[in-house]
């Protein structure tokens, strides 16, 4: 009986075990990235997708898999972990799911959006529901290369399509250990104004950008002010980062929030707890994400 399944990042499975074992849910079984478990669903934050309502289903065939999905709904995505040549055959009898790369700013898919898996050549695991708008999890841009510093920007991109809302023209937003400007090379493409705080200056052409200002020094000595969006991709143990944050909460000074929580040698999981009790957040881990967590907060 399996009664809800992970989709582990990259590299990051030992990780999501640990979150897993944390919330009491044991994982029984890894099919690919996906870890398999007997109990009910529970949060996570390193879980790139979530399968929330699983079911095993007999697939006898290729048209009798297709027509087990189609009965149940209309939109699936496919998890191909194994036995790849017959699921794309099952793949190809269902609606086409649409996952063109996304135009920024724009709102993620509303759509509802099922996912699905051959655990074996006549055994299919289904679930209608699932915790990630995206295939798979995986939230993909039609990118610049050519204007941003580097390609830090697209974890700024997805935090705000999944937060459903980012700065309008005029905004006024602070980007704290912001060099060499991914970030606020991303802010200022909105039409925001833009201070960027570091002691390391900003790509020269970021720094030139409309309403881009850069102001020399720390990202932690900083008094909060107040601002539309505080966002911050600084390179600090989570605890500093924690306590950063929690100091801005505390202020009251932004209205939004954005920071990576990065994470060096072991998982500091009590961090990412304290980091997911503050009131009004979410925490989680970006398909762009590496070893790190992204924190959204709206003041209420």
């Amino acid at each position: 009986m399996i009664g809800s399944a992970y989709l582990a990042p990259e590299g990051l499975e030992a990780t999501l075990a640990e979150e897993l074992a944390r919330r009491g849910a044991a994982v029984a079984a890894w099919h690919g990235r996906l870890a398999l478990s007997p109990d009910l669903p529970v949060a996570s934050a390193w879980a790139l997708d979530t399968w929330t309502t699983p079911v095993e289903i007999a697939a006898p065939s290729v048209k009798a898999a297709a027509d087990a999905l189609r009965a149940g709904q209309r939109n699936w995505s496919l998890y191909a972990a194994a036995h790849h040549r017959r699921a794309a055959l099952i793949e190809a009898r269902l609606p086409p799911v649409a996952a063109k790369p996304l135009v920024f700013p724009t709102a993620a898919p509303a759509s509802h959006l099922g996912a699905w898996t051959l655990l074996a050549p006549d055994r299919m695991l289904a679930s209608a529901t699932k915790s990630s708008p995206f295939v798979n999890g995986e939230c993909r841009f039609v990118e610049d290369r050519s204007g941003p510093p580097s390609r830090a920007y697209l974890k700024l991109w997805e935090a705000l399509t999944l937060l459903g809302d980012w700065p309008r023209p005029g905004a006024r937003c602070l980007d704290l250990g912001a060099s060499p400007g991914g970030w606020t090379w991303a802010l200022a493409m909105l039409g925001a104004a833009v201070t960027a705080v570091d002691k390391a200056p900003l790509d020269p052409r970021v720094a030139d950008l409309p309403g881009v200002t850069w102001q020399e020094g720390s990202a932690f000595a900083l008094a909060p002010e107040p601002v539309d969006w505080l966002v911050c991709d600084v390179i600090a143990y989570p605890r500093r980062m924690l306590s950063l944050v929690e100091r801005w909460v505390a202020a009251g000074a932004a209205a939004r929030i954005v920071c990576t929580v990065k994470f060096q040698g072991a998982t500091d999981h009590d961090a990412a707890d304290a980091f997911a009790a503050i009131p009004g957040g979410r925490l989680r881990h970006l398909f762009h994400n590496k070893h790190e967590l992204t924190w959204t907060w709206q003041r209420p």
